[in-house]
């Protein structure tokens, strides 16, 4: 029962409605950090389609995390852009939670497809004589599948558990997009139980990759490391290079984020602070990709060359 209570129907972002004079700056930089984000990682989503020199497993799940990015990104950015370019931070209570449900299956899929792919590095480094024969298409495919489906299945379950709430207010969230604790604050239910359901979803579909993603790199370093040959070692490390640059990024921001204190006096810090994960690693993914992988530069090259050519040959 709501009682004289009235059941919330639209939400204030307040974003960052304390920096009133630099709405302007912000929009900027939030525009051009959006541009690059999805046109970097749409060009190495299609490069890998493109250039057959590039079907192999790794490019196979680099091709899904490009496109993970640009749906993440696409799923925050535009509303907030919006919010600092006209003021209006109103966004409609299910509108807020389709937002939310969109993060956190793409954070969880995000998490199992940086899992498989410290999996395949692993068997690429410690187990060469087999890698052709474990990583076939169908079960790279199979894998990247069951992180899809993972990530949808968990978020789905805590979204039918947050409809069972009742929301009466207030209709403010703290926040420049729609997130989880912000989001159960506004409920007027007993939200102890979702809590603790949502804790072992964590620690099930984030937690566990990460240790199993640290894990596959504790073995890969250890093997490379009885490498005789300096060159070996090198080759072998390059190979897994980009991809421990990008995990480590992924989770180190998630962690000096989560670390922080849970307190409204910290709350601010946390809100800027999220921006670590939410912003560098869909920028910096194709960055730290491209130059690191000789097969990336080497078919954007090619690329290019073909477009130049078609066009001063038609």
């Amino acid at each position: 029962m709501l009682g004289n209570k009235t059941r919330i129907t639209e939400i204030i972002l307040l974003g960052f409605d304390d920096l009133t004079n630099l709405q302007s700056i912000l929009f900027l930089a939030f525009l051009v950090v959006y541009i690059v984000t999805i046109t970097g990682n749409t060009l190495i989503f299609l490069l890998v389609i493109l250039d057959r020199h590039l079907h192999t497993p790794m490019y196979f799940f680099l091709r899904n995390i490009s496109f993970l990015e640009v749906c993440y990104t696409s799923n925050i950015f535009p509303r907030m852009l919006l919010a600092l370019l006209t003021g209006n931070r109103l966004i409609s209570f299910s509108s807020c939670l389709t937002q939310w449900y969109l993060c956190t299956f793409l954070v969880v899929s995000e998490c199992c497809l940086f899992c498989v792919m410290s999996y395949d590095r692993y068997l690429a480094v410690c187990k060469p004589l087999h890698y052709a024969t474990m990583m076939k298409t169908p079960t790279c495919v199979q894998l990247a599948a069951t992180s899809w489906i993972s990530g949808f299945t968990i978020s789905l379950l805590l979204l039918i558990l947050i409809l069972k709430l009742n929301f009466c207010g207030p209709n403010e969230i703290d926040h420049y997009f729609c997130d989880y604790a912000p989001i159960l604050k506004l409920s007027c239910s007993d939200t102890r139980m979702i809590k603790k359901l949502s804790d072992v979803a964590a620690a099930m579909f984030t937690l566990s990759p990460f240790l199993l993603t640290l894990t596959s790199y504790v073995y890969i370093i250890v093997a490379i490391l009885k490498i005789p040959s300096t060159t070996g070692r090198k080759k072998a490390f390059s190979t897994c290079s980009s991809h421990l640059t990008v995990v480590s990024l992924f989770y180190g921001s998630i962690i000096i984020v989560y670390m922080l204190p849970k307190n409204e006096e910290k709350h601010k810090i946390k809100k800027f602070s999220s921006l670590l994960y939410i912003v560098l690693p869909p920028l910096l993914n194709p960055f730290i990709y491209t130059p690191r992988n000789k097969e990336v530069k080497v078919s954007l090259r090619n690329i290019i060359a073909s477009i130049v050519h078609y066009k001063l040959i038609p």
